[in-house]
């Protein structure tokens, strides 16, 4: 196997930031979400194909439906 360089693409950068967002937001463990994203290599460079959601305003996800 060859040593080769790899390197986070522009996507897998927003979701790690959305991800400590999320933590943040969430008062927990960033740990679990990191150690669950789903890591795929392409052109680009690394690519998470699962990033987090991170919702912003209503806790009731029902009211978010409502609102839409």
């Amino acid at each position: 196997m060859s040593n080769k360089d790899l390197h986070l693409s522009d996507q897998a950068l927003g979701a790690l930031m959305m991800a400590l967002q999320k933590s943040l937001m969430e008062q927990s463990d960033i740990v679990p979400v990191l150690k669950g994203f789903k890591l795929r290599l392409s052109d680009d460079g690394l690519m998470i194909m699962n990033p987090p959601i991170v919702r912003f305003g209503a806790e009731n996800p029902e009211e978010d439906a409502a609102d839409a």
